[in-house]
């Protein structure tokens, strides 16, 4: 049986529509309410009334969660372009099954479910409490041609967007991206230098800790890739597919999905909102979704999120991946939900409400 996941893709797109003002003018009607000055809370305010522009619904509710953490391995890692090899792909997405990584501890303190998903790991088996959504068994050498096939980046981006029906219809409120792939910051910072014309030594970091040399080899490696594939910077498929990974396709996806199912998704670090990145180029109205939880200590992160149009709730030179970013900010909306909905209001309190300054 035939699939045309870009058929499919292009039409679901069509239906994402733009963030709710209504909604988004009642939430901000709520803070100005709470007995404190207006918009002390800042960013905290901000993402309460981006999240009912989303739902339609000023009645934010941030419970329950799930971080979705996508797993993948790309063929670049035979250029050298990382300090460990694929085989560490599989060997995290095992103890992500077994809840003993970083994201595992730092969910269990937010009450966040923590879902790995094999979009592509190497020689990968079937292993419980890993969501099997292999699009193939890793990518090609972007070096020497393209990751994959359009239509398994279609593919990869349609999976994202089930992930999101998925959790949606077991009642989960929020999101967060995750990922892990031995070689992603070497396919995202490609991705990004593609999608902002900018130069690849720009948007190029060190990895895990790669060395000056290593880190020279692989600006190299992906000045390289660009060439031999000549990716359309005005198609994020074309991008994704000569230049990317199925992890970043899929939380592509999971942006998408977002906006299409009403789910708030935190993106974490650089290659997170890289996928964001793609999901906006893609469809602009998918901005509704994204909320940046953290700033990549990579050099390219500030750069995307000013792209993306967002600013961070945390900034802590973060830069573990897995989705630690984006559940860290968890909490921060909890706090910030507290306040909104158990906050006391200056009617009930007796002070005379703030008014907002003017210039008269």
């Amino acid at each position: 049986m035939e699939h045309n996941f870009e058929e499919q893709l292009h039409a679901l797109l069509q239906t994402i529509t733009p963030p709710d003002a209504e909604a988004r003018n009642r939430s901000a009607e709520k803070w100005d309410a709470c007995a404190k000055p207006l918009g002390s809370l800042g960013l905290l305010e901000k993402a309460v009334e981006q999240i009912a522009a989303l739902t339609g619904d000023e009645n934010v509710k941030v419970f329950p969660r799930s971080v979705l953490v996508l797993c993948a391995d790309n063929g670049v890692v035979a250029q050298g372009v990382t300090q460990s090899d694929s085989s560490v792909t599989a060997a995290v997405a095992r103890n992500l099954a077994a809840k003993r990584t970083s994201v595992c501890r730092m969910a269990a303190v937010a009450g966040c479910q923590v879902i790995p998903v094999d979009m592509g790991i190497l020689d990968f088996q079937p292993t419980e409490g890993v969501l099997n959504c292999r699009v193939g068994n890793g990518t090609a050498d972007i070096s020497q041609g393209p990751a994959m096939t359009r239509e398994q980046a279609a593919q990869a981006i349609m999976i994202g967007i089930q992930l999101i029906e998925q959790q949606k219809r077991q009642g989960v409120r929020l999101l967060a991206t995750g990922e892990m792939g031995i070689g992603n910051t070497t396919t995202s910072s490609a991705v990004a230098s593609v999608l902002l014309s900018r130069d690849v030594t720009e948007m190029t970091g060190r990895g895990a800790g790669l060395s000056d040399k290593g880190l020279q080899r692989k600006i190299e490696v992906i000045e390289r890739a660009i060439d031999c594939n000549h990716p359309d910077p005005s198609d994020p498929i074309d991008v994704l597919s000569k230049v990317g990974g199925f992890d970043i396709a899929g939380m592509c996806g999971v942006f998408l999905g977002g906006a299409l199912y009403q789910v708030p998704v935190l993106a974490d670090g650089f290659i997170s909102t890289v996928a964001a990145l793609c999901a906006v180029r893609l469809c602009p109205n998918a901005e509704k979704a994204v909320l940046a939880s953290h700033v990549s200590a990579e050099p390219a992160g500030r750069m995307i999120l000013d792209a993306l149009g967002r600013l961070p709730l945390i900034t802590a030179q973060m830069r573990l991946g897995e989705g630690t970013g984006a559940v860290a900010a968890m909490p921060l909306l909890d706090m910030a939900c507290a306040v909104y909905h158990d906050s006391y209001t200056f009617d009930e309190c007796g002070i005379e409400p703030y008014q907002p300054l003017g210039n008269s």
